[in-house]
């Protein structure tokens, strides 16, 4: 388990974001992450769950950020299903 540094950037909002996550999250815990600095502040807050897309391809909820094969400062867009 190692802080393992990301883009993200949630579906609506214009900023891309450093997120520091562990490399042992499950792509859940990713997208909760994101989320909190975009969603009720810059987006509006939806019902439902969260996903993770990496290059087009939606991640997982289960698959932690090493499974999916993410890199260092990879971007990696969440938004609601």
């Amino acid at each position: 388990m190692a802080l393992f540094p990301v883009q993200g950037i949630f579906e609506g909002d214009f900023v891309v974001m450093l997120i520091p996550v562990d490399d042992a999250d499950p792509m859940s815990i990713v997208a909760e992450k994101v989320a909190h600095h975009a969603a009720g502040r810059r987006v509006a807050p939806q019902p439902g769950a969260l996903q993770v897309r990496h290059r087009g391809q939606v991640l997982p909820d289960t698959s932690t950020v090493i499974d999916a094969g993410v890199a260092p400062l990879d971007v990696l867009q969440v938004g609601y299903r």
